[in-house]
C-alpha cells in the first residue's frame, strides 16, 4: 500500500479532531474522502503530510514516516489545500515561475498548459483574480508536479461547470500516468465519477469504506403494496434489506436496498402485491446519507 495510516489520532485538549483512523490507499487508485465540514478530513490530510504531529498512531507515504521522515515524504506528494494561499502581488506567470523554481518536479510548461485548459489568463495579477481564477492557478501549479501522490482538497470549489469537468479529466489523466490520487470533495457526483474507492468520515472517525464498483451494483427499490408485506425470505437474506417500512389502511410502503444484482430478486418481487414499484441505482448519495442522515424516506 502506498499510503497507510494506523490508528491515527489527533487531540487538542479535550477535543478529538481525529480518532483512531486506519486506512490504506493502494498505488494507482483514485481514493475519495467524504464527510461534512468538521468530520476530520483536513486533519487527516495534514497528519499524512506531516504538517501536524499525531497524538497517537502513525502515517506513512511510500514508506516514509510522516513525523520522522516528513521532508522525504513531501517529496512524494503534491497537495492542493482547501484554501490555497497565493502571492497577491504576483501575476499568474510569476506564480508559476515561483513554483517551478521551488520544486524541480513542477513543469512550468505543463502548468501553463493546465492553466490554458482551465481558461485562465496568466497575465492577470493574483490580487485581481476572482476566487475561481485563483483556484485554477493553484490547480495548475499542483497538477503540473510529477509527484507519486496527488492530494486534492475540494479542487473544484468556486469553479464553473465547464472548468469542473476539465478538472475531473485532469485527475483521470494524472491517474492514467501512474499517480495515486486522494480526492476530497462535497460534490458526491464528482467522487462517484472518478473514484474507485471511497471512505466516509464523521465526527473525526472513519465510519465506512466501500468500492464504487459495489456501490454501482446496488439498487434501491421503492414499492407501494396493496396488501401485507411478510418480510424478506431467508433465501434472500444478505442480498436485500428493508431500509424503511410504513403501513396505512389497506397498503404498505417499502424502501428496500439490494446489495447485488437485481436478477435474484425479480422473481420474489413478482410475488408481492405490488401497486407501484420504482427501481434505481443506489448511488453514492444513498450510501453517504446512511451514515450522515441515518434514514431513507419512503
Amino acid at each position: 500500500m502506498l499510503v497507510v495510516t494506523d490508528r491515527l489520532t489527533k487531540r487538542y485538549g479535550g477535543f478529538t479532531a481525529l480518532d483512531g483512523c486506519s486506512l490504506e490507499v493502494a498505488r494507482g487508485e483514485v481514493f475519495g474522502l467524504l464527510g461534512p465540514n468538521g468530520a476530520g478530513k483536513t486533519t487527516l490530510v495534514r497528519l499524512i503530510m506531516g504538517y501536524l504531529r499525531p497524538t497517537t498512531g502513525t502515517a506513512r507515504v511510500a514508506g516514509f514516516d510522516s513525523v520522522a521522515e516528513s521532508l522525504a515524504l513531501r517529496g512524494e506528494v503534491t497537495y492542493l489545500p482547501g484554501e490555497a494561499r497565493l502571492f497577491r502581488r504576483m501575476s499568474g506567470h510569476e506564480t508559476l515561475d515561483f513554483f517551478a523554481r521551488l520544486r524541480p518536479s513542477c513543469s512550468r510548461s505543463e502548468a501553463v498548459a493546465v492553466a490554458d485548459r482551465l481558461g485562465l489568463d496568466l497575465n492577470r495579477q493574483v490580487a485581481r483574480m476572482s476566487t475561481g481564477m485563483r483556484q485554477k492557478l493553484a490547480l495548475a501549479a499542483v497538477l503540473a508536479t510529477e509527484a507519486t501522490v496527488v492530494i486534492l482538497d475540494e479542487p473544484t470549489a468556486n469553479l464553473d461547470p465547464t472548468a469542473r469537468a476539465e478538472v475531473l479529466d485532469l485527475v483521470r489523466e494524472a491517474n492514467a500516468a501512474g499517480r495515486t490520487v486522494i480526492f476530497s470533495s462535497h460534490v458526491l457526483s464528482e467522487v462517484e465519477a472518478i473514484c474507485g474507492r471511497v471512505a466516509i468520515m464523521r465526527a473525526g472517525r472513519l465510519v465506512h469504506e466501500q468500492s464504487m464498483r459495489d456501490v454501482r451494483r446496488g439498487h434501491m427499490i421503492r414499492a407501494r403494496l396493496a396488501g401485507r408485506f411478510d418480510g424478506v425470505p431467508e433465501s434472500l437474506a444478505g442480498r436485500v434489506r428493508v431500509v424503511a417500512e410504513t403501513a396505512t389502511a389497506g397498503e404498505e410502503r417499502l424502501v428496500l436496498e439490494a446489495a447485488e444484482s437485481l436478477a435474484p430478486l425479480l422473481g420474489w418481487l413478482a410475488t408481492l402485491p405490488l401497486a407501484e414499484v420504482e427501481v434505481e441505482p443506489i448511488g453514492l448519495a444513498a450510501v453517504y446519507d446512511r451514515f450522515h442522515r441515518g434514514m431513507v424516506e419512503c
